[in-house]
């Protein structure tokens, strides 16, 4: 009879910690940084948001670069993109996007504002 509790206890364990982690790693709801900002999947998402906010406020912004970021894992992924960004005289502005980001491929643009003391 101990045996079987104590495999139901592990199990239970093992539940438990599989249950916090994210499918790319990482606490559920806990912000950690962007391990590779240069990363092609973080450089398009930043791009993808320029293009997104671009098209909305018809403001001809167009992307450079993501120079930092932040990721937290929750049903899919939030990203926090510092962004490089070309206004119509050619200045580079920054500015803070947030995107949400389902592990089925599906985005939304949360947020997007020139950031502090950028």
């Amino acid at each position: 009879m101990a045996r079987p509790l104590f495999l139901l206890a592990l199990l239970a364990t093992a539940l438990a910690a599989t249950s916090t982690l994210g499918r790319r790693g990482g606490l559920l709801g806990g912000w950690s940084p962007v391990p590779d900002v240069n990363d092609a999947h973080v450089q398009e998402l930043g791009g993808w948001a320029v293009a997104q906010h671009a098209s909305l406020a018809n403001d001809g912004l167009l992307f450079r670069r993501v120079t930092r970021g932040e990721q937290q894992v929750v049903s899919g992924m939030n990203y926090r993109l510092l962004v490089v960004a070309a206004d119509g005289s050619g200045k580079s502005v920054i500015y803070l996007a947030q995107i949400y980001e389902h592990w089925s491929g599906t985005r939304k643009l949360t947020s997007f504002k020139p950031a502090a003391g950028g």
